[in-house]
């Protein structure tokens, strides 16, 4: 059965938010446990955390590769359309996180 566009779509943008806003503050706890800076930590992992949160929101399977694939050579654009903007919205659930760090660690994460 397939499932709603939209709110796949809002599911896509805070799986995205959490994976990164989660695992950067909780790893930051660990951080402090062994005695390494935790704000350092957290942008630290915050950079390397980027593309895995993009990957878990949009399912982290290769149905999303297919489902392009179909798009752009079976002529199916709707997959395509809705692969895209399911990527665009893990993005900025993304960059949203990456905001609200920026903001909580007071510098810049490039």
């Amino acid at each position: 059965m397939e499932e709603k566009f939209i709110p796949s779509l809002i599911q896509c943008y805070f799986i995205a938010f959490g994976v990164l806003a989660g695992g950067s503050f909780i790893g930051s706890i660990g951080a402090f446990i062994v005695g390494e800076p935790p704000l350092t930590v957290i942008t630290r992992l915050a950079k390397s955390l980027r593309m895995w949160a993009i990957v878990a929101a949009i399912g982290g399977t290769f149905d999303a590769f297919a489902n392009l694939e179909r798009g752009i050579f079976d002529g199916e654009t709707i997959n395509f359309v809705k692969q895209f903007a399911f990527i665009i919205s893990a993005m900025a659930g993304v960059q949203t996180a990456l905001l609200m760090i920026e903001w909580f660690v007071q510098e810049e994460i490039t």
